[in-house]
C-alpha cells in the first residue's frame, strides 16, 4: 500500500494517563493508504495496545504491538486482510517476547490489541485480549469484539451473571495477550448480533459499512468506567469526533480514571459530507 496525507474517513484519537500516577502503557496508531499506484481505492488502518508489566515494560510492549502491526499493515498488497492481520500480529507477539527475554525488569510483559482496517467501505477486524471495538450505527451501538477474559468465559458458560462481570475480582485477568511464549489465537469474530455463532461472526469479516457509521477502539481504562450506552450517547451528543474523544475520557477521569484511557474514532462520512480536510493532517499518527 502507498501511505496518503488525508483519510477518507473522519478520525479522532486521544490517549490519557488517567487519574492514579501510573504511566501511560497505551499506545496507538492510526495510518491512511492508497491501495497501490495503478489502485486508488483508499484504506485506512487504526491498532490500540494496551501494555502489561512493570517497570515501564508495559508501554515498551504496547509501542511494540503498535509498531510491528502496523509496518506489517503498510507493508502488504492488502489482498488478504485477515491473513494479514494475523501474520502482523504474530509478528509484534514475537517481537515482544524476543525483546523481552534476558531483560530481567521486563521479563513476562506483554500487550492486548485491537486492530480495525476498513478498504474504501468494508471494515476487517482482529483482535487479542481485553481492548474493543464497537461499532455504531445510527441509535444502536453494537460492541463487535469479544473480550479475551475469566469474566467473559464465566459469562458464557453461565457461571456469573452479566451484572455480576464488572465488579468480579478476576474483571482483569486476561487469557490472551501478545508477547507470551506460544503465538496467541487471534480472534476475528466481528460480532453484529449477540445471537450469532462464531462461525457467523468470522464470516462478518468485510461488513459494508454505511454512511455516518462509527468505530471505536479503545482500552478497558474507558469501558470499566463508562457503559456501553453512555459510549453510544457521549459520541452521537457531539459536532464532531475531537469532542466526542474529548468527552470519553473526561467522564472516565471524573469517575476516577484509575486505568490508562484511550479511543481511537472512525467514523464514515455521511453522504451529504466529504472528510474534513486539515492543513497537515497525517496519514500516521502515533499515540505515546
Amino acid at each position: 500500500m502507498i501511505r496518503t496525507t488525508l483519510a477518507h474517513v473522519h478520525v479522532a484519537a486521544l490517549s490519557h494517563a488517567g487519574m492514579s500516577g501510573k504511566n501511560n502503557e497505551d499506545r496507538y496508531a492510526v495510518s491512511s493508504f492508497q491501495l497501490a499506484k495503478d489502485d486508488p481505492r483508499p484504506a485506512v488502518f487504526a491498532v490500540v495496545a494496551d501494555g502489561i508489566g512493570g517497570h515501564r515494560a508495559g508501554e515498551v510492549a504496547a509501542e511494540l504491538a503498535v509498531n510491528y502491526i502496523s509496518m506489517h499493515v503498510a507493508e502488504s498488497n492488502a489482498k488478504k486482510p485477515v491473513k494479514i492481520l494475523e501474520n502482523a500480529i504474530h509478528d509484534a507477539s514475537q517481537a515482544i517476547a524476543s525483546h523481552s527475554a534476558g531483560r530481567e525488569e521486563e521479563q513476562g510483559m506483554g500487550s492486548s490489541c485491537a486492530c480495525a482496517w476498513i478498504i474504501e467501505n468494508r471494515l476487517y477486524t482482529a483482535y487479542v485480549g481485553d481492548s474493543r471495538i464497537y461499532l455504531l450505527r445510527g441509535k444502536f451501538i453494537q460492541r463487535i469484539s469479544i473480550d479475551h477474559t475469566w469474566v467473559q468465559e464465566a459469562y458464557e458458560k453461565g457461571i456469573i451473571s452479566a451484572e455480576q462481570m464488572r465488579d468480579h475480582p478476576n474483571v482483569h485477568v486476561i487469557r490472551r495477550h501478545l508477547g507470551g511464549l506460544k503465538l496467541p489465537e487471534v480472534d476475528f469474530r466481528l460480532r453484529i448480533d449477540n445471537e450469532e455463532t462464531d462461525e457467523e461472526s468470522v464470516n462478518n469479516q468485510g461488513f459494508h459499512l454505511q454512511p455516518g457509521d462509527t468505530i471505536l477502539l479503545c482500552s478497558d481504562g474507558l469501558t470499566d468506567l463508562v457503559w456501553d450506552d453512555e459510549i453510544q450517547q457521549i459520541i452521537r451528543s457531539k459536532k464532531d469526533l475531537k469532542s466526542a474523544a474529548e468527552a470519553l475520557v473526561s467522564i472516565a477521569n471524573q469517575r476516577g480514571g484509575h486505568d490508562n484511557i484511550t479511543t481511537v474514532l472512525l467514523a464514515m462520512p455521511r453522504v451529504e459530507e466529504a472528510p474534513e480536510k486539515k492543513p497537515g493532517f497525517l496519514g500516521w499518527l502515533l499515540g505515546e
